[in-house]
């Protein structure tokens, strides 16, 4: 059930087809509202909304051949998958979440550290996640990024 591809096009196009609708649909909806700087690109096999290297040479610190990520989505075997770090990244922009998803979807809310998973590609919150999409302008993420990365490198150090 999950869509592969070497390309953001092949990936949409590998979708199963009792998800193709609205997992494009949702794709559309990050794009529409994916603040300048981001683009849509292949993130570790998956697709993937990211700062490309143009912008942040450096790439993501566990892999810096990997353009920085953002959000991504995928299809896996039991749902289809929202991925987006600066949920995980600022506790307030989880807070906001967490609070408002109740308003755009019937749904009981599933989530993980980054991930909301929907089991029924009907409730999916397509409005919801345009306008979280447009809540972290690129260089905001990359100085929330770089911040963590910085207080997890001096955890370590202090230990």
């Amino acid at each position: 059930m999950q869509a592969t591809g070497n390309t953001v096009g092949e990936i949409l196009d590998n979708v199963p087809e009792d998800r193709k609708e609205a997992f494009n649909r949702l794709h559309t909806v990050i794009v529409e509202n994916l603040p300048v700087g981001f683009e849509a690109a292949i993130s570790y096999g998956g697709l993937g909304y990211v700062v490309p290297h143009a912008l942040y040479p450096s790439g993501y610190h566990c892999k810096p051949s990997e353009p920085l990520p953002f959000a991504g989505i995928a299809s896996q075997k039991h749902s289809i998958n929202f991925y987006h770090m600066g949920m995980y990244a600022d506790p307030e922009l989880l807070s906001w979440f967490v609070h408002a998803y109740p308003n755009h979807s019937k749904q009981k809310l599933d989530m993980g550290k980054s991930c909301v998973r929907f089991k029924k590609p009907e409730s999916i919150p397509y409005e919801l996640i345009g306008i979280l999409m447009q809540k972290i302008q690129v260089q905001d993420w990359i100085d929330l990024y770089e911040s963590n990365l910085k207080k997890q490198t001096k955890a370590k150090s202090d230990k």
